[in-house]
């Protein structure tokens, strides 16, 4: 019997769509999904598969999805827009809201904008306040007020939470990374949205990489081509993340069987 398989799900905007190509592999070749860990992107996609949502229901979730569904004007100086409208398209859309009701166990990664530190939501309250928190990219959102803490995106500090799904009891550690696979010919983004992606992301790759050591198989689909605001292709990046993990499919079953 092999040990607790556990994803850790990485940022990584519109390419988010990768994860749902991932996650179909993984579940159409039977390999067991006990934990999820997600940053940004990440708790998303994966908070959508812990709350009990099929590949399919992710698929049409997505296909609902636009800029301007999940972000609305902001009257604060810390952000240009806000994340809020997200949250409402997430208890709209899945089916179940707080961490307990969760179908497996699940962690959303943020960071705290004051203290730097790594935060870890899991286990009790609201889900969806948690992804939104993940997802607020500094400077384009503002910051998500918790207990307290001003939290921001999780890529911050853990653009891959390798480390939050080790915590979480993981025996093997399977690592989605949508940003390591960065390109030298994206051109010059054409919305706001997509430059402050871009920016990101070049000083992402160098942290990413530091976070593969924990990982027994590390997935990076071929999505170097494709910007991290071109929500329009979508479908090439499902298509996309499923072949990564069909290439490395007996790689992830010695891993797991090996445990």
């Amino acid at each position: 019997m092999g040990g607790k398989v556990g994803l850790a799900l990485s940022g990584g905007g519109a390419r988010g769509f990768a994860h749902v190509g991932v996650l179909k592999a993984l579940v159409e070749n039977d390999i067991p999904i006990d934990m999820i860990a997600g940053t940004s992107a990440g708790s998303f996609v994966g908070g959508a598969f812990a709350a009990g949502l099929s590949v399919d229901d992710i698929v049409e979730v997505g296909n609902k999805i636009s800029w301007f569904g999940v972000a609305g004007f902001s009257y604060s100086p810390k952000g240009f827009l806000s994340n809020l409208p997200m949250k409402g398209f997430m208890e709209k859309n899945f089916p179940v809201k707080r961490f307990e009701d969760l179908r497996i166990p699940f962690t959303a990664v943020a960071c705290d904008l004051e203290t730097g530190d790594e935060v870890l939501l899991k286990d009790e309250g609201d889900l969806t306040h948690a992804i939104r928190a993940s997802c607020a990219i500094p400077g384009v959102f503002v910051p998500v007020s918790d207990d307290g803490r001003q939290l921001v995106d999780g890529g911050v500090v853990s653009p891959i939470p390798t480390r939050a799904v080790k915590k979480m009891g993981a025996d093997v550690i399977i690592a989605v990374d949508l940003i390591t696979c960065g390109a030298t010919y994206w051109g010059s983004p054409s919305t706001l949205v997509g430059t402050f992606f871009q920016s990101a992301m070049i000083m992402l790759r160098t942290t990413s990489k530091h976070q593969h050591y924990r990982a027994d198989v590390i997935i990076e689909p071929a999505i170097s081509h494709i910007r991290p605001d071109e929500i329009a292709k979508r479908d090439e990046l499902i298509e996309l993340g499923y072949e990564s993990v069909i290439g490395k499919l007996e790689e992830i079953k010695k891993a797991v069987e090996s445990n």
